[in-house]
């Protein structure tokens, strides 16, 4: 199975329709948001057409076929509006035979990993810095943010087909692979 991970959308219509778009065209199964979905933040500059409540309803109308973990920004008023569970820290996940622990980055990241086995992939948000490589016995995955980017990295997102991860930008291109 194909599933799409995303992060960082912080409120952006105009990202947040570039995603979906990609979502539509790629044929993943699933869409995995590592949060920070419609606020900004306070050390953010506001994002490309920022309209949270465009962004509620580009996603509610997915909402069967979202999972999502909670971001830094994520508050209970978010999941008031929005129509899929998002006030998780951090979700488990078996796809592929792979064993992904699904957090935001505010609490577990590489330098602070949570309970992980030899194998297991940690894949996480919140530095709007793609990453994707092996570190001693697991893998750590960022697929960058959408919308608010850092390091010189293009909005990205990722893609997991069968055994192997990509992040790619918005025109297509693959920035990184990793195969596990």
């Amino acid at each position: 199975m194909k599933y799409m991970f995303a992060s960082d959308i912080h409120g952006s219509a105009w990202y947040c329709r570039k995603l979906l778009e990609e979502y539509r065209r790629s044929g993943a199964d699933r869409l995995i948001l590592l949060g920070d979905i419609l606020y900004h933040g306070p050390r953010n500059d506001l994002p490309r057409e920022y309209a949270p409540k465009e962004v509620i309803g580009m996603l509610n109308s997915l909402k069967s076929e979202i999972l999502a973990v909670r971001g830094n920004c994520e508050a209970e008023v978010d999941q008031m509006v929005l129509e899929f569970p998002v006030l998780a820290d951090y979700g488990i996940l078996v796809l592929n035979g792979l064993t992904f622990y699904a957090t935001h980055g505010h609490v577990y990241h590489p330098e602070c990993l949570p309970p992980m086995k030899k194998g297991d992939i940690l894949i996480y948000g919140h530095t709007h810095l793609l990453r994707a490589e092996a570190l001693g016995d697991y893998y750590v995955v960022n697929p960058g943010s959408i919308s608010i980017p850092k390091g010189g990295n293009p909005p990205t997102y990722g893609i997991l087909d069968e055994k192997v991860f990509k992040i790619l930008d918005f025109a297509g291109d693959t920035v990184k692979t990793l195969a596990f």
